[in-house]
């Protein structure tokens, strides 16, 4: 039975392409920077916001016309709604996907009934796999939906949840193992603080990375090869996150000897939650060596919460492939289109809409990206720029040799520090705006 009947597969037709449902940037065998572009991305469709999204918000229930669904929460239903999504990931030529466990199946009367639900429903997902080559880029828990998660999973002060948490992720790790999934991701929903005046910070972190390392031990216990990740987010639901932002994880995981184990998955919404920019986010992971996958979106300026809206800026889509190119790629990672349609886009074509319109905003800023890089502008700048500290003092400073004496003595010799060069500013602006009005 076919799901999308009106909708044939996918394909690119260039920049000229007047048709809403094609590609017009994305070409997956086009080679840029040696490889192909569907190397590149390693694009993912998220599940929770592509199949289970209906729309709702705080001022009224969800109006999304999805034909397939029956109003129930069945394992029936979830296993027909896991055939619509191969079907819509197959014709949209999508290589990955992204779940929650609670996403794929329905939690039954108890954790042994809900396990046996999630494996009728894995045994689906592992079909539809096997017939389109689709792959699972990562699975993970929903460790925040259900109220006994009210105070947190892992940072919970009440330890039945802590050890309800560590079961549910126990058997989310050996589905996506089962499943070939190359990622596992760690999304802190609840794990965070409301009001200090309750809570035990230091004893929250200290059980946050005690669960960690639980996760890390049952990890090579049972063989998973995937790499563990984790996504930061700054507030929403609680006041404050312990994931907040890149700096924060990252300063986690080095304090509770984490960082072999672990790498970032970031989202372009939560930077803007955090008060960053997404390139910000990117450059700071990437420069510990600790980026590992992205959530591809972007959120309203104008809006102080996670609106998850589809990628479409190419100032964003180009900063964001200017870092992965520059470390060389995300793989295992890849690009997961955490976005969902807006409420007004009730209509099943609007999912292909809005995918088709980020995947070609991902390659258009790929192949504005590798302009930039191939004409050196930035790289050239920057070297300029810092060109003080490849010789001399700076050297030295740089090499570990010099010490406050030896700096002292410069200075002294010198008289005062040399002229500073402007930064060039509103040029680089201007340079980029070249390159994004020419691809």
């Amino acid at each position: 039975m076919a799901f999308f009947p009106e909708i044939q597969r996918i394909r690119y037709e260039g920049a000229s392409s007047t048709n809403p449902l094609s590609f017009r940037h994305y070409n997956a065998d086009e080679m840029v920077e040696g490889k192909p572009m569907r190397e590149h991305f390693r694009f993912a469709v998220a599940y929770w916001h592509t199949m289970r999204n209906m729309g709702g918000d705080p001022f009224g229930p969800g109006c999304a016309v999805r034909p397939w669904e029956d109003g129930t929460d069945s394992v029936d239903m979830a296993i027909k709604r896991a055939r619509v999504a191969f079907e819509f990931m197959e014709k949209l030529t999508v290589p990955f996907y992204c779940f929650h466990d609670r996403d794929v199946a329905p939690e039954g009367k108890n954790l042994a009934e809900t396990n046996a639900n999630l494996d009728k429903v894995v045994k689906v997902l592992k079909e539809e796999q096997a017939r389109t080559g689709i792959k699972l880029l990562w699975g993970t828990a929903n460790l925040f939906s259900n109220p006994r998660f009210v105070h947190g999973a892992a940072t919970s002060p009440n330890a039945d949840v802590f050890a309800y948490a560590a079961a549910q992720v126990k058997k989310a790790l050996e589905v996506t193992k089962e499943l070939g999934g190359v990622n596992y991701v760690f999304w802190g929903g609840r794990e965070g603080y409301v009001n200090l005046w309750n809570t035990d910070l230091k004893r929250e972190l200290d059980h946050l990375a005690r669960f960690f390392h639980l996760a890390v031990d049952y990890k090579k216990k049972i063989g998973f090869g995937g790499q563990f990740l984790i996504e930061p987010k700054p507030k929403e639901p609680t006041t404050h996150q312990y994931d907040f932002d890149a700096a924060a994880c990252i300063n986690f995981l080095r304090a509770y000897g984490l960082t072999e184990h672990f790498k970032l998955n970031l989202e372009t919404n939560h930077a803007t939650l955090a008060g960053h920019t997404m390139m910000h986010e990117l450059v700071y992971a990437s420069g510990q060596g600790l980026l590992g996958s992205v959530d591809a979106n972007r959120g309203d300026l104008l809006l102080g919460w996670d609106t998850d809206q589809f990628p479409t800026d190419l100032y964003l889509t180009t900063s964001i492939m200017l870092v992965i190119l520059g470390q060389g790629g995300l793989a295992p990672g890849g690009l997961n289109f955490d976005a969902k349609v807006r409420r007004e886009s009730f209509e099943p074509v609007d999912l292909f809409h809005a995918h088709i319109g980020g995947m070609d905003a991902f390659a258009h800023g790929l192949k504005i990206a590798a302009k930039i890089r191939a004409d050196g502008v930035l790289k050239d700048f920057v070297g300029t720029r810092y060109a003080s500290w490849d010789a001399g003092i700076g050297q030295q400073v740089e090499a570990g040799k010099a010490t406050f004496e030896d700096l002292e003595r410069y200075m002294l010799d010198r008289g005062d520090a040399g002229r500073n060069v402007s930064g060039r500013q509103e040029m680089l602006e201007n340079i980029i705006n070249r390159y994004v009005e020419i691809a």
